[in-house]
């Protein structure tokens, strides 16, 4: 039974029932290309650099504490109910209305101030492009605006069109990527290769030391990083197969994604200190500084701002996907009717839920716009990455709850040994949470930072949770006023 008295399955069955209207436009081959884009986060290499040579040992750390259990518990997840709204749905048929309610709306928040980041990278990897002529770009508040805005209204656009011009755009962000980690996994070893690097060791096992700042990297760049395998099971509905090829998607990726991020972390720090480590752009950095490695000062010319445009697709291509999940959230939050039916208007041609989507998109303008109130651009981007992860992971510990905590009763609970990688996963992810108010960069005030964070993220949740009561109090009097 859910919170509400309905029958898991009863609940299931009405799920489904209104995605029959979706179109079934995402195969395994768009849902492989997707987990590519979605886990592996580019902003999070540069937090992974500030370990320095500590790296390997955090990432295998959080490969086993984290990463393995998070695959095992989605995987387990989508088999049992691949349904549209993903980790939403599973929340709220695992503990009932409230807790999907606030799921969904900790979901939403972590998007919403996730992609307000763009016009800050956008401008950042433009000005490494361009050279150091072109430092400006990367501290104008007005130009940073503005290029948000104009990203932010082609999402809202890209996103009404629907994933079968989306899922295009995912594929193509997502070969980018991989190209360009490529490049810059190779850079280092043509340095070497050339004479103009005299050591480099990738796979360096140095033990870290026991730091409230190691241990904040470590839980920055565990989560952060590894993160993002259940979000493409909000599209379920709109899956070719969606209990069998979201689950191949995660099997398929898992190890490719772990190696990649050992490799390109230990590539960054082949040229740049630790403390050095630019936050926001890591990646176009690095390859700025080992492009002679790649020979001629023309040729290394052409590939290094070819390389870092590459890269650069990877940021609106994520956020786009990012962005058309969580407009799913409040179409699904109004079928199980915790929110009103406007948002569960889909567009007669394109099947997209457009009231959800001008609904999100107005309030991560605003939200991208507020950001830079008060703060130089390397704070704001840090302080909107931490608040948004820090919503994200208060939904994994949900997430992480479901194989363990769920009532007995739903039939959700699954052998022994993989509610313990449940319970590891749910562990890291609240070390995470706790951890997340310490900053890994030089701000103005340690103190002012950490009370931003936490006051933001409590005050975040005690809105949805009042938002949650008024509706019910809303529906409740209606009930009674119809009888």
């Amino acid at each position: 039974m859910t919170g509400n008295s309905i029958p898991v399955r009863t609940a299931e069955a009405e799920v489904q029932a209104h995605s029959t209207e979706l179109r079934k436009e995402l195969g395994l081959f768009d849902l492989v290309m997707a987990q590519v884009l979605l886990v592996i986060v580019l902003d999070f290499f540069g937090t992974a650099a500030k370990a320095g040579s500590s790296h390997v040992v955090f990432w295998l750390v959080a490969f086993v504490l984290f990463f393995i259990p998070l695959a095992m518990v989605v995987a387990h997840l989508n088999r049992l109910m691949p349904l549209e709204g993903g980790l939403y749905e599973w929340a709220r048929l695992a503990f009932g209305d409230q807790v999907g309610f606030l799921v969904a709306w900790n979901l939403w928040l972590f998007v919403m101030l996730y992609v307000a980041v763009i016009g800050l990278v956008t401008t950042t990897f433009v000005a490494y492009a361009l050279g150091p002529a072109a430092t400006w770009i990367a501290s104008s508040r007005w130009l940073i605006l503005a290029v948000s805005f104009a990203l932010i209204l082609a999402m809202m656009l890209l996103s009404a069109l629907g994933l079968r011009v989306g899922k295009w755009l995912g594929n193509a962000g997502s070969i980018a990527t991989l190209i360009t980690l490529g490049v810059l996994i190779a850079t280092p070893l043509l340095n070497r290769w050339r004479g103009t690097l005299a050591e480099y060791h990738p796979l360096r096992l140095v033990m870290p030391p026991l730091t409230v700042f190691s241990l904040s990297v470590f839980a920055k760049m565990m989560f952060g990083a590894l993160s993002g395998f259940e979000y493409v099971a909000i599209f379920a509905g709109e899956c070719r197969s969606p209990a069998r090829n979201l689950t191949r998607s995660v099997l398929i990726t898992a190890p490719f994604i772990a190696l990649i991020y050992i490799f390109a972390t230990s590539s960054i720090l082949a040229f740049v200190a630790p403390e050095a480590v630019d936050v926001v752009g890591p990646i176009p950095q690095a390859l700025r500084l080992g492009a002679h490695g790649f020979g001629s000062a023309g040729l290394a010319g052409f590939i290094v701002p070819l390389v870092i445009i590459l890269l650069f697709v990877n940021y609106p291509t994520t956020f786009s996907v990012y962005f058309s999940a969580s407009a799913r959230l409040p179409m699904v939050a109004g079928w199980d009717h915790l929110l009103p039916a406007w948002f569960t208007r889909l567009h007669a041609k394109y099947k997209t839920p457009v009231n959800s989507i001008l609904f999100l998109g107005a309030v991560t303008l605003a939200g991208s716009a507020a950001a830079l109130i008060g703060v130089g651009p390397q704070e704001a981007y840090e302080l909107l990455l931490t608040w948004g992860f820090t919503f994200y992971a208060i939904a994994y510990l949900a997430l992480f709850a479901i194989p363990f905590l769920s009532p007995k009763q739903r039939g959700l609970r699954p052998r022994l040994w993989l509610q313990l990688a449940a319970v590891s996963g749910f562990l890291m992810t609240l070390l995470y949470v706790v951890l997340s108010i310490f900053p890994v960069i030089d701000v103005e005030s340690s103190w002012g930072y950490s009370l931003k964070i936490a006051g933001v993220v409590l005050g975040a949740n005690l809105l949805g949770w009042m938002i949650y009561r008024a509706g019910r109090r809303k529906e409740e009097s209606a009930v009674e006023c119809g009888h």
